[in-house]
């Protein structure tokens, strides 16, 4: 059986010292925004429209990839990426998610989600501490911590 993989991207939102998060209806984990990256986006530009779609904020990314000479366009540089098994039955592998994780700052907490996106009471902000005492997936809370701490930084 062959692996499907698919390219998304993430982000964690960061305003005031905290993440936001909702619990994933489908795959009932708590995540930041996200999803698959369209044909005809790049990865950080799929990053930029999940958020506004998800949660009705404007992102500006935190990045400090360094600019390379023309003729190429330097992309933002996720701050991990990370390989996701999503469907596995029986030990076998189906389907997979290569995912780009970036970090990003809001100028506000008020969630308006689009239509048909998770409601707006169901996404928290999650302070370091707030993380660190929940029982949120390891890779959640230590990659929510750098990117408030990386926003703080800023």
């Amino acid at each position: 059986m062959e692996t499907t993989r698919h390219l998304t991207a993430t982000v964690y939102i960061v305003n005031d010292g905290a993440t936001a998060l909702h619990e994933h209806e489908r795959l009932g984990i708590v995540v930041p925004p996200g999803g698959h990256v369209d044909r005809d986006e790049l990865p950080h530009e799929a990053a930029l429209r999940e958020v506004r779609e998800e949660t009705g904020l404007t992102a500006t990314l935190l990045d400090d990839t360094p600019d390379v000479s023309d003729p190429a366009e330097t992309l933002p540089r996720p701050r991990h990426q990370l390989l996701y098994d999503v469907n596995v039955h029986d030990g076998i592998v189906g389907h997979q998610h290569i995912d780009q994780i970036y970090y990003a700052i809001v100028d506000d907490r008020t969630i308006d989600p689009a239509v048909g996106e998770t409601p707006a009471a169901a996404w928290k902000w999650y302070t370091p501490e707030k993380l660190q005492h929940s029982d949120l997936a390891p890779d959640t809370v230590q990659i929510g911590i750098e990117a408030i701490r990386m926003a703080e930084r800023r």
